[in-house]
């Protein structure tokens, strides 16, 4: 039997906790990790307590959704509340960190942060991540029962299926059809 790698294992729990966020823009989640084992997580959504981008609509200002939390900023302050050290810990994130999580990573002593997709890289983050040692590695998933598309997916096959019945689809596409759910939407 294989087993998958530690990367493979921290990135999918990030993918996992991104699961929970309550932001409708991107879905982020994070990993903390020292010797192997998580010691926290979080994903990105409202402040405790408060309205959620998916009950009232995200609340932008220059671009930017300022109602939520981001992910690594949530892992970063778990560690803080329950009063577990990130120094020379590694961080796993579902996409590349923003400037700001940036910042507060190095600041925590992240050493390594994984990340899964690239996503609006600033420059001055990478510059700032080479100039403080802190090694950036991205690690994609290849563990086959895990898709990360799921979304994009379903989206797809909804506009698919909108137009097959503007066009009144016949017979061999309500078929194809009904294959598409059964290995795609179950």
């Amino acid at each position: 039997m294989d087993r998958i790698s530690w990367d493979q294992y921290f990135m999918a729990q990030s993918h996992l906790l991104a699961l929970r966020s309550t932001c409708t823009r991107l879905m982020v989640g994070a990993t903390i990790v020292r010797d192997k084992r998580i010691i926290a997580g979080g994903y990105n959504g409202s402040v405790s307590g408060s309205v959620h981008c998916v009950d009232e609509g995200c609340y932008v200002i220059d671009g930017h959704c300022v109602r939520t939390v981001h992910a690594e900023a949530n892992a970063l302050l778990q560690c803080a509340k329950f009063g577990a050290s990130t120094d020379g810990a590694d961080i796993y994130v579902t996409h590349f960190p923003c400037l700001q999580c940036c910042k507060q990573l190095i600041q925590s002593g992240i050493r390594t942060v994984y990340y899964a997709e690239d996503y609006r890289n600033h420059e001055y983050a990478i510059e700032l991540f080479k100039e403080t040692g802190v090694k950036t590695i991205k690690v994609t998933l290849d563990y086959l029962a895990f898709d990360t598309n799921y979304q994009e997916k379903q989206k797809l096959i909804e506009r698919l299926y909108a137009e097959l019945d503007k066009n009144n689809a016949d017979g061999e596409i309500q078929e194809l059809k009904k294959e598409v759910e059964r290995l795609f939407l179950n």
